[in-house]
C-alpha cells in the first residue's frame, strides 16, 4: 500500500479522534451543569431520597457541614458557620448554569419571605473565572442574599463523602440550627420544593 493509499486513512482515524473528543468536552459541560447522580459520594449513607428528589437525614445522624468561609463575590468576609442557631440554606450556582438562572429569583423570593423567621440564605458561586459575571448574575436576578466567591470548587471538595454532599451544579443544602445537613436537592428548585426541604428543619424544636 502506497504513502498516497494510507493517508485517507490517517485523517478518518484524526477525524474520528477529535469527533470523540469533542463529544466527551461536550458530555462534561453538559454534567457540570445537571441534576446529578443520587447518592452520596460513597461510603456508607444516612440519607434517604424522596420521590421529590430531596435526600433528608433525620435529627440526630446529620453529620456537620465543612468549613465554609472565604471572600464573598462582593469582596466581604463570610463564615457560614456564623450563623449557628439559624436555618441556613445554602445554594451552589454558576452565572453559566441555565438551570440556576432558572431557580434564582425562587430563591431570592423565598429567601425573602422567610427571613423574619431566622432562615438565612448563601449561595456559593462556582466555576466562574470572571467574578464580574457572578456579579451580573446576582443584579439580573435581584440576588440579595450573599454568596461565597469559589472559582476552582475547593470548598465543594471539603464535603465528606458518605454525606449530603453537593455532585452538581445546582444544589442545594439545608443546615439545620447546629450547622448540619439535614436536606439536599441536586436540581434546580421551584418555590414549593424549596419550602418543603426548608420548612421540616424550620420546625424542628
Amino acid at each position: 500500500m502506497s504513502a498516497t493509499s494510507r493517508t485517507p486513512l490517517r485523517s478518518n482515524r484524526s477525524r474520528a479522534t477529535l469527533l470523540a473528543a469533542t463529544a466527551a468536552a461536550a458530555a462534561l459541560t453538559l454534567s457540570a451543569c445537571s441534576s446529578g447522580g443520587t447518592s452520596g459520594g460513597g461510603g456508607d449513607t444516612n440519607f434517604v431520597m424522596g420521590k421529590d428528589g430531596i435526600s433528608t437525614v433525620k435529627k440526630g445522624e446529620r453529620s456537620a457541614a465543612p468549613d465554609l468561609s472565604g471572600e464573598t463575590i462582593d469582596g466581604n468576609s463570610l463564615d457560614v458557620a456564623s450563623y449557628k442557631g439559624k436555618v441556613v440554606v445554602l445554594n451552589l450556582w454558576g452565572s453559566w448554569c441555565a438551570p440556576c438562572r432558572a431557580e434564582a429569583p425562587n430563591l431570592e423570593k423565598v429567601s425573602q419571605d422567610l427571613k423574619a423567621k431566622d432562615v438565612q440564605f448563601v449561595g456559593i458561586n462556582t466555576r466562574d473565572a470572571q467574578v464580574a459575571n457572578a456579579r451580573a448574575f446576582e443584579k439580573q436576578y435581584g440576588v440579595s442574599f450573599p454568596s461565597l466567591y469559589d472559582p476552582t470548587g475547593k470548598l465543594m471538595l471539603r464535603f465528606k463523602k458518605g454525606t449530603l454532599n453537593p455532585q452538581a451544579i445546582p444544589s442545594t443544602l439545608v443546615l439545620d440550627r447546629q450547622g448540619k445537613i439535614a436536606a439536599r436537592s441536586l436540581a434546580a428548585l421551584s418555590e414549593d420544593k424549596l419550602r418543603t426541604m426548608i420548612d421540616p428543619v424550620l420546625a424542628e424544636k
